[in-house]
């Protein structure tokens, strides 16, 4: 089996930076890399995104953008994440997967833990990534950093600060085996340096 690493972390943490990064360093360190994002990664799954983040016209309840997004990680995992790690040489590396799902729609929206995570089981296939690298920042610092870019918050990023401070707690409080958090209130080069560290220790580990 391939490696399987998973950046998560509140909006404006930097998630998308790192994973080019990581990417970047992988295949110079020459890995077969897959990258891939969530919600999205195939066709339909990038239909099922459009539909929970960028519909402004639509209302979702909190268990239909539960099952919107589990949909998506269905196809991405079946047709994407697992084919890859069947190849022990390649490492996919993710922005988003399960731990989201527990912020998000657990902490933020108020859905209950336990069937949302045997919900997810039947998405992932029970598929865990090896790495789980999580960028705890302030939501004030995430927010403003969106702002400065000029970026235009989708669905999910215009909720109210109370939910954002629910979905940053949840982050802040993850743990378990391959689970390593790293301070992204600092700059994007020093979240990288701790972040590659992180990736290659456990990568050397598997070798």
């Amino acid at each position: 089996m391939g490696f399987f690493v998973s950046v998560e972390g509140p909006e404006g943490a930097g998630k998308t930076s790192l994973v080019a990064a990581l990417v970047a360093r992988l295949e110079a360190s020459g890995r077969r890399v897959v990258a891939v994002r969530e919600p999205g990664g195939t066709p339909r799954a990038e239909l099922l995104r459009d539909l929970v983040l960028n519909r402004g016209d639509v209302s979702w309840t909190p268990a239909a953008e539960l099952f919107l997004m589990l949909a998506a990680r269905a196809e991405l995992v079946r047709d994407v994440i697992a084919p890859a790690l069947a190849d022990e040489e390649t490492v996919v590396v993710t922005d988003r997967f399960d731990l989201s799902t527990l912020a998000y729609q657990v902490a933020g929206r108020g859905l209950h833990r336990a069937a949302v995570l045997a919900a997810n089981d039947i998405a992932t296939q029970g598929m865990r990534p090896h790495l789980t690298l999580v960028l705890d920042v302030d939501p004030a610092i995430g927010r403003e950093r969106q702002r400065a870019q000029g970026k235009e918050p989708d669905r999910i990023e215009g909720a109210d600060a109370a939910l954002h401070a629910r979905v940053a707690l949840e982050f802040a409080k993850a743990a378990g085996p391959g689970v390593v958090h790293v301070d992204a209130n600092r700059g994007p080069a020093e979240v990288e340096t701790a972040a590659w560290r992180a990736v290659r220790d456990r990568l050397d580990g598997t070798d």
